[in-house]
């Protein structure tokens, strides 16, 4: 089944959620108290995009190490 937009909350007590759109897979994260600056960030399975204390994590499509199965719907 294709979901156009789906999304899902954390479950680890932190103000975020995690999101499918258009099978563009990731989560996205607000900090209370550090700040991570300007910036983006690559690893083997996510890219992050750092504004300040909201933080965007993408999962990368080229062979990812780990994968996000059945993530938000």
């Amino acid at each position: 089944m294709f979901i156009i937009l789906a999304t899902k909350a954390l479950n680890d007590r932190t103000n975020g959620f995690r999101f499918n759109v258009l099978g563009l897979k990731g989560l996205t994260r607000k900090r209370k108290y550090k700040s991570r600056g300007w910036g983006v960030q690559r690893s083997e399975c996510m890219t992050a995009i750092h504004m300040g204390k909201r933080t965007v994590y993408l999962e990368r499509k080229v062979n990812p190490a780990r994968k996000l199965n059945h993530f938000a719907g």
